[in-house]
C-alpha cells in the first residue's frame, strides 16, 4: 500500500551525546474524546482486498506517523492511539499524492487529535525522521531496509516496539511542571 513510513520527533537542539528533547508532564495537555473514525473494512479480508486494489490503481503510497513523548513520574511515555479497545499505533497515516511528510503529518495530527479539524488552535512541531520500514507484500512482517529481492513494496501497520531504539540516540530533557 505504501513504500515507507516514518516516525518524526521534535528536537530542540544539540548536546555532546547528540540530540536533546524536551519532554513536557502529561498533565501539561489536554485530553478529550472525539467520535470514532470508521472502518473502512468489516473484516481483515476485505481490508486486505481493498489495500490490493489501491496498490494497483495507486501504486507506492507513503505513510508517516507521529512519536510523541510525556513525563509521567519523571519517566518518558510514548502516547498511542487505541483502536477498538484493542489495537494501539502511533497517530499518522497516509500522504496524499504529492504531499510532504510534514505537511501530510500536521493534516493527520490535526484530523486525529485536535479539537477542530481545521487546526487552528494548534501548530504541530515535528522533528526529524527517526526511521523507515518497508514491506514485501501485504503481510505483517516489516523490514528496516528495502529487501533486494522486492520490486515494489507495500508497507502499513506500526512499529511501536522500535521506538525506544529509534529514540535511543537522543537525551531527554524532562520539563518540571
Amino acid at each position: 500500500m505504501s513504500d515507507e513510513m516514518g516516525a518524526s520527533v521534535p528536537i530542540n537542539g544539540s548536546d555532546r551525546n547528540g540530540y536533546v528533547v524536551d519532554i513536557y508532564p502529561l498533565s501539561s495537555y489536554y485530553f478529550g474524546s472525539k467520535e470514532a473514525i470508521p472502518f473502512k473494512d468489516e473484516t481483515l479480508y476485505n481490508r486486505v482486498l481493498r489495500m490490493k486494489s489501491n496498490y494497483d490503481a495507486h501504486g507506492l503510497r507513503t505513510c508517516v506517523e507521529a512519536v510523541l513523548l510525556v513525563e509521567l513520574f519523571k519517566h518518558p511515555h510514548l502516547l498511542l492511539l487505541q483502536v477498538r479497545n484493542s489495537i494501539f499505533k502511533l497517530p499518522g497515516g497516509r500522504l496524499r499524492p504529492g504531499e510532504s511528510d510534514i505537511y501530510g503529518l500536521k493534516r493527520k495530527l490535526t484530523r486525529k487529535l485536535s479539537l477542530n479539524e481545521d487546526g487552528g488552535e494548534v501548530d504541530w512541531e515535528v522533528g526529524e525522521c527517526l526511521g523507515m520500514w518497508w514491506k514485501p507484500d501485504f503481510e505483517t512482517l516489516l523490514f528496516p531496509y528495502f529487501p533486494p529481492n522486492v520490486k515494489r513494496p507495500k508497507t502499513y501497520g506500526q512499529i511501536i516496539s522500535g521506538v525506544p531504539q529509534l529514540l535511543s540516540k537522543f537525551s531527554f530533557n524532562i520539563i518540571a511542571s
